[in-house]
C-alpha cells in the first residue's frame, strides 16, 4: 500500500473499509488485457453485502484475460481526505487509481445512488460526461436494475448492461479484449459491445435493446467463495440465490416484472453450492435468497436436503423474503425466531385486490395465529402509503388489522411475554415496467396526512409506528421515470454537495429543490399521472413483457379486479415468446405446488 494512503487511514473513520486483503481475495493479475473495476455506489459495509457485485465480480476473475477489482464509495470523511490530499479514488485490491482501468462498472440497484455515481467519478478524477472524456479515460458502464430506465445517466455513462449480467458481462469482456489486440479505439469497442444481446450504447444502438436472460439459473455461477468483509456487513451471512422472478403479478413491483420468467436452481445444485459456501466462508448462516422464497416450489424437499448438512456443521437457515399466504412457521422452526415479517401492503381487501397482492385479511391472521402458536412474540408489518385509488378508509385499515392480529396474540400466544408489534409505511414510487407506471405519486400533503393519523391511532394501540420520509420518495420516483433533463439536474445537486441520498442523515432535500430550480425542470414533472398514449423515457429498452399487457392489468386495477399467480397458467404477458428458451426451461421446473 502506497505511504499517501496509509497516512490517510490513520485520519479516516473505520479504516478498514479502504485497506483491502478480505479473506478470500483472489490472485489479481495486472497485467490482463482487460483491467476491470467493479464499483457499488455505496459504503463498504451494503457493497460487501450485495449479491450481484460478487456474483459479477467472481466471472470476471474466472477469465484468464481479465482482472476485476472493486471499489466502493468511500464515506464522507474519506472522501474528503483524498480531495484534501489530491490522491484519486482507488481500488481495494491493489490500490491503483480508478483513471487506470479499462472499464469502470457500476451496480445500481437504488436510484438514490445516482449522485454518488459523480461523487466517485469526481474522486476518481474522471470527467463526468462521455462527451468530455477522451480515449486513454476508462469506458464507463452500468448495469442493475435501475438500468431499464437509463435516460437520467445517459450522459454520463457509455454503456448499459440491461437484465442478467452474467452472460452479457462475459460477452463485453470478450469483445474488449479482442478488440483491444486488434488496436481498435473506444469507439470501435462500444460499436461492437452494441450488438451483445442486453447491451445499450446510446446513440450506438438499434432500439429497443433487449434485455439479457440467462435460461437456466442451474447454469448461472453461484459465488460460493466470496470476500470476507474486513468488518461487520449489512449482511453477514451466506447468501445462495434459489429462484430468480416473481409469478404473483403484484401491480407495483417492478422486480416482479423485470425478472421474468422464474427460473430455480434444483434442491441438489443449492446443497452443493450451500457445501461449498460452509466450507469457504465460516458464517453460521445461509440465508435462501429470492423475490418470495416460500414460492420455491419445493421448499420443503429443499429444507429436507439441507438441514442435515446445516445442523451438522451448526449453521442456521434463514428465509428472509416470506408471503403472507405462503407462509408456514415450521419451514423456520429450526431457525432463530426473533421476528416474522410480513407485508401486506395495504389495509384493506379492496385496494389489496387494486395492487393483486392476492392476500386476503383471513390469510394474514392466519399467519399471525400460526406464528403465535409456534412461540413468535414479534411481528412485523409493511405496507404502503399512496397507492392508486387509496382513501382513508384503506389508510384506517391498517390499524382495524393490527388490533385484530393483537386479539389474536392474547387468545392463543404461547411465548409468555408481551406481543412486539411494529408497523412501518413507505409511500408508493411509480416505477417502470409496472401496470402502475403511469399513475402520480402523491403529493406530501396527502402522504402526511395520513402518517399523521397512523401515528396518533398506533401510538393508542401501544404499536411502534415508524415511515419513510417523502421527500427520498419524491426523488426516487423522478429519476425512476426521469428523462436525460434529469443529467442536468443530478449534476447540479452534485456540485452543491448532495452524495449519499439515500442516507436520511446525509439527504439534503433543500439542495435538490435548488438544483432543479436552477436546472429549470419541475419535480412534479416525474411525479404526475403520465398519459397512456405518450412516448415514456424507458422505451428503449424492451424488457419482455409488453405494453398492452401492462395496460391490460392497470385497467383491471382500477376495476378492482386481481389476476392469478401465473405459475402453472401463463397470463399472456409476453415474456414466453420473447423469451422462448428460458421459458420453456422455467416451466418444466417450477410447476404450481
Amino acid at each position: 500500500m502506497r505511504e499517501e494512503i496509509k497516512r490517510l487511514l490513520l485520519k479516516a473513520d473505520k479504516p478498514a473499509r479502504y485497506t483491502g486483503g478480505e479473506f478470500n481475495t483472489p490472485d489479481i493479475q495486472e497485467d490482463a488485457p482487460l483491467q476491470y473495476l467493479l464499483c457499488f455506489p455505496d459504503v463498504y459495509e451494503v457493497a460487501m453485502s450485495n449479491l450481484g457485485i460478487r456474483i459479477l465480480y467472481d466471472i470476471l476473475n474466472a477469465r484468464a484475460d481479465t482482472s476485476c477489482e472493486n471499489c466502493f464509495a468511500p464515506w464522507p470523511d474519506m472522501g474528503a481526505l483524498l480531495e484534501a490530499e489530491n490522491i484519486p479514488l482507488f481500488s481495494l485490491e491493489t490500490q491503483r487509481p480508478m483513471s487506470a482501468y479499462g472499464i469502470v462498472g457500476f451496480s445500481l440497484q437504488y436510484e438514490m445512488c445516482y449522485s454518488n455515481i459523480l461523487y466517485m467519478l469526481a474522486l476518481g478524477q474522471i470527467p463526468f460526461r462521455s462527451a468530455d472524456r477522451k480515449e486513454a479515460d476508462p469506458v464507463i458502464m452500468a448495469g442493475g436494475p435501475c438500468v431499464v430506465n437509463p435516460a437520467p445517466l445517459e450522459p454520463f455513462v457509455d454503456l448499459f448492461s440491461v437484465g442478467d449480467g452474467e452472460h452479457a458481462l462475459d460477452e463485453i469482456a470478450a469483445v474488449y479484449v479482442a478488440n483491444k489486440r486488434a488496436g481498435g479505439s473506444k469507439r470501435d469497442f462500444l460499436v461492437a459491445a452494441a450488438r451483445i444481446e442486453g447491451v445499450y450504447v446510446p446513440g450506438i444502438s438499434a432500439l429497443p435493446v433487449k434485455r439479457a436472460v440467462i435460461p437456466s439459473l442451474d447454469d448461472a455461477h453461484c459465488p460460493t467463495k466470496g470476500k470476507i468483509a474486513n468488518l461487520e456487513a449489512v449482511h453477514n451471512r451466506s447468501v445462495i440465490e434459489i429462484f430468480r422472478g416473481c409469478t404473483r403479478g403484484c401491480r407495483f413491483c417492478q422486480a416482479g416484472i423485470i425478472y421474468r420468467p422464474v427460473r430455480e436452481r434444483t434442491p441438489q445444485t443449492i446443497l452443493r453450492c450451500a457445501k461449498e459456501m460452509i466450507d469457504n466462508q465460516g458464517y453460521d448462516e445461509i440465508s435462501l435468497s429470492s423475490l418470495s422464497t416460500c414460492d420455491y416450489s419445493d421448499l420443503r424437499g429443499l429444507l429436507t436436503l439441507l438441514k442435515p448438512l446445516c445442523d451438522e456443521r451448526h449453521v442456521a437457515i434463514s428465509l428472509p423474503s416470506t408471503r403472507v399466504d405462503s407462509f408456514e412457521a415450521d419451514y423456520v422452526a429450526d431457525t432463530r425466531k426473533s421476528s416474522i415479517t410480513f407485508a401486506p401492503e395495504a389495509g384493506t381487501q379492496r385496494l389489496r385486490d387494486v395492487i393483486n397482492k392476492n392476500v386476503t385479511e383471513e390469510d394474514i391472521l392466519r399467519s399471525c395465529k400460526y406464528a403465535f402458536e409456534k412461540g413468535y412474540s414479534s411481528v412485523k408489518l409493511y405496507f404502503m402509503l399512496g397507492l392508486p385509488t387509496e382513501t382513508m378508509d384503506d389508510v384506517a385499515g391498517i390499524v382495524d388489522l393490527t388490533a385484530k392480529i393483537k386479539k389474536i396474540y392474547k387468545a392463543v400466544s404461547t411465548a409468555g411475554r408481551a406481543l412486539a408489534l411494529g408497523v412501518s409505511t413507505s409511500t408508493f414510487v411509480p416505477k417502470p415496467f409496472t401496470p402502475f407506471q403511469w399513475e402520480r405519486q402523491f403529493t406530501p400533503e396527502e402522504i402526511a396526512e395520513r402518517q399523521t393519523f397512523l401515528k396518533e391511532q398506533l401510538r393508542a394501540q401501544r404499536v411502534k409506528y415508524s415511515y419513510h420520509d417523502i421527500d427520498t420518495s419524491q426523488l426516487e420516483a423522478a429519476f425512476a421515470r426521469g428523462d436525460r433533463r434529469l443529467a442536468d439536474v443530478l449534476e447540479c445537486a452534485y456540485r452543491a454537495g448532495c452524495k449519499f441520498d439515500g442516507w436520511t442523515e446525509l439527504l439534503d432535500v433543500d439542495r435538490w429543490r435548488a438544483a432543479f430550480e436552477s436546472c429549470g425542470v419541475a419535480l412534479s414533472d416525474y411525479t404526475r399521472e403520465f398519459s397512456e398514449d405518450e412516448v415514456l423515457p424507458w422505451e428503449v429498452i424492451d424488457v419482455g413483457v409488453s405494453k398492452a399487457f401492462l395496460l391490460s392489468e392497470r385497467k383491471r386495477a382500477r376495476a378492482g379486479m386481481t389476476t392469478g399467480d401465473c405459475r402453472g397458467d401463463c397470463r399472456q404477458c409476453g415474456i414466453a415468446s420473447a423469451y422462448p428458451q428460458a421459458f420453456a426451461a422455467a416451466c418444466a421446473k417450477t410447476k404450481k405446488r
